[in-house]
């Protein structure tokens, strides 16, 4: 059997895995050091400078992380990958690689609140502005670009609210350009959206969410060209520290193995809780791009293989019909992080973005009637049960009128 031609599927046990050649362990062994031993000063001195491959110290590389960064260029469809401490070690590794100052970036307006955190302090410390834009529109883009643009930064979709951004589209545009584009897909997972095959030059994941899968390591993985990854490795990752653990780089390996049976019930469950939202006479609006009414739905379709496990809605009563669906949950959890088991719900403009200035927040659609959910792998009858419960005490009175950005999408 040709080995190259399994689906990606199969790909997630069986693409980069080989018995170990010393045991014939089926399962990669954990090399939980901090160090390896040199045969003798030659060959310590040559792995220094880069004469002979080996390995020198953990945070250089170790025999765990390799197995999992062939197993995430693989899945991405790239030549290399490097495993960091989390996701935000992740951002920080690409962005403080590919920028220096004076530089300019563009992202896409509503980005997860920790990565504008980071660009605001780039900003103001090292001199590297960044215009936020609705990369939804190719003209918001455009009109964001300046002479001295390095990259396009961009979730999709767009934490938390879901919107779609065309990566072929604003590849092009940025390649005519020589900008680099780097997208953060960790809400997607290479099971369900592949940037690179899209035209982007590297993919960010917070492995701590669908890729871990279970809610019990933190992580972050970045994507790309060999020499762009290397050269990753040989300076932010080696010089800032941010390396990921063996043990945690073997919990990773493990949650892919079973990426995709979790993202198939995780996009099942999704698609009923957000038809159930849908009708549901307190929320005023649903974000979720397997529904029809979501304004990117014919391009989750060509972009996406499904929609995906995570679902924003707004609730009747603004703030405070917030807390009351938040604080009357059972079963799903308040809490945030996404991507596991369990069913978790949370309150982004007072939560996970609350770092976004309030003027901002508001301009991005991250108001404070907006929950967001990542549906997990229970029942969905027992989710919709718990959701009924915490919903039915807000009443409602159908949709809300359309905001003027909404209405610029419909």
């Amino acid at each position: 059997m040709d080995m190259k031609a399994l689906s990606f599927s199969s790909r997630l046990m069986h693409g980069t895995d080989k018995p170990c050649p010393t045991t014939g362990s089926l399962i990669p062994p954990l090399y939980q050091t901090s160090t390896f031993v040199f045969d003798n000063m030659e060959q310590g001195g040559h792995r220094f400078a880069g004469k002979e491959e080996g390995y020198i110290y953990s945070r250089l590389g170790n025999p765990t992380l390799a197995e999992l960064e062939a197993k995430m260029a693989d899945l991405e469809g790239a030549e290399a990958a490097v495993a960091f401490s989390s996701g935000m070690a992740a951002v920080s590794g690409v962005l403080l690689h590919l920028l220096k100052s004076g530089d300019h970036v563009v992202a896409s307006d509503g980005i997860y609140g920790c990565t504008f955190g980071l660009l605001d302090m780039l900003e103001e410390k090292f001199q590297v502005k960044t215009t936020y834009a609705d990369l939804t529109r190719l003209e918001a883009l455009e009109g964001a670009l300046r002479s001295e643009t390095r990259v396009i930064y961009l979730e999709t979709p767009v934490n938390p609210t879901m919107n779609l951004i065309d990566l072929k589209a604003v590849s092009k545009m940025a390649r005519q350009k020589g900008i680099k584009v780097v997208v953060d897909n960790t809400f997607a997972t290479p099971y369900l959206q592949r940037p690179l095959e899209l035209g982007a030059d590297l993919v960010i994941h917070s492995a701590t969410k669908y890729l871990g899968g279970h809610g019990d390591l933190i992580a972050g993985v970045a994507v790309g060209g060999k020499e762009e990854m290397e050269a990753v490795r040989l300076t932010t990752l080696k010089d800032v520290g941010g390396m990921l653990s063996p043990f945690d780089a073997w919990l990773l390996l493990r949650g892919i193995r079973t990426l995709a049976v979790r993202m198939d019930r995780h996009v099942i469950n999704a698609k009923k809780i957000a038809r159930f939202l849908e009708d549901h006479p307190a929320v005023h609006q649903v974000l979720y791009p397997g529904l029809e009414s979501h304004p990117q739905h014919q391009l989750a379709k060509t972009q996406m293989a499904a929609p995906g496990g995570m679902i924003s809605f707004r609730v009747a009563g603004g703030r405070a019909g917030a807390r009351s669906f938040l604080d009357g949950v059972r079963l799903c959890r308040l809490t945030v992080s996404l991507g596991e088991v369990c069913t978790l719900v949370q309150h982004p403009a007072s939560m996970t973005h609350s770092v976004i200035p309030e003027d901002a927040r508001q301009r991005m659609g991250i108001t404070e009637d907006l929950i967001r959910i990542s549906v997990g792998l229970e029942e969905p009858e027992d989710i919709i049960a718990d959701l009924t419960s915490a919903l039915d005490p807000i009443g409602g009175s159908g949709k809300a009128p359309l905001t003027d950005r909404d209405s610029r999408l419909a």
